[in-house]
């Protein structure tokens, strides 16, 4: 057992009065009081002090449990948020490169989309340009053709021309020589004194012959060249 004297216990009881401190714990039960009442009231004091300390500590720490126990689970709460962010995160992250690499793939189809836009715009000038080219070149062939054609047929009508102007001239030697020949018999005739009776009948038939003979081939060099004109 434990014995204070008298001089430590009045220090004990005025410190519990003063201050509300006491001895705590195990102690409490080895103190003897020898019959002090005011001790005895005392360490009475500190023994259900003690126990309202105990009990307040086991509900603090029955409440620090619940409190870790609480924070453990928010704790695990926590980790399983975070690793359910980090997993969105990280979703997000991928969508962001498909999002990406979409945009890439757009981007490089507007450029070849446009650069096919600048090549078919190229090659319709160009075939606009080959058109012309070509219309062009149609109209100087028809122009060449024309004044082909043209020039052809200024050769043609004057080789008709200068055949027709061959035969007329021909035609008219052949009979002004036979008119020649037949006068120059007749008058020979004449001069001879022989019988111009027969004589005189032919050289009119033939130079009626002849001239009409003249005629119909200046007439039909004439109808032949106005068929061909038309």
């Amino acid at each position: 057992m434990i014995v204070f004297d008298s001089k430590s216990k009045k220090q004990l009881i005025d410190l519990f009065e003063q201050k509300r401190m006491g001895i705590e714990g195990n102690i409490l039960k080895l103190i003897d009081v020898e019959g002090d009442e005011k001790f005895a009231e005392y360490i009475q004091n500190s023994v259900e002090k003690d126990k309202d300390n105990r009990k307040k500590r086991l509900e603090i720490t029955k409440q620090i449990q619940i409190q870790n126990k609480e924070l453990t689970e928010s704790k695990k709460e926590l980790e399983g948020s975070q690793r359910s962010l980090q997993e969105s995160l990280e979703q997000i992250q991928a969508s962001m490169e498909e999002a990406q690499s979409a945009k890439d793939q757009a981007e490089k189809m507007r450029l070849e989309a446009e650069k096919a836009k600048e090549e078919a715009e190229l090659a319709k000038e160009e075939a606009e340009l080959a058109r012309e080219e070509a219309e062009q070149a149609r109209e100087e062939s028809e122009t060449a053709k024309s004044k082909v054609e043209n020039d052809l047929d200024i050769l043609q009508k004057r080789t008709q021309n200068e055949l027709i102007g061959f035969i007329v001239r021909v035609a008219l030697w052949v009979i002004v020589g036979v008119g020649i020949v037949t006068t120059s018999v007749y008058i020979f005739s004449i001069i001879a004194e022989k019988d111009t009776q027969v004589i005189a009948s032919t050289w009119a038939n033939i130079i009626g012959i002849l001239l009409t003979n003249a005629f119909s081939i200046v007439g039909t060099i004439m109808g032949v060249k106005y068929a061909s004109e038309k």
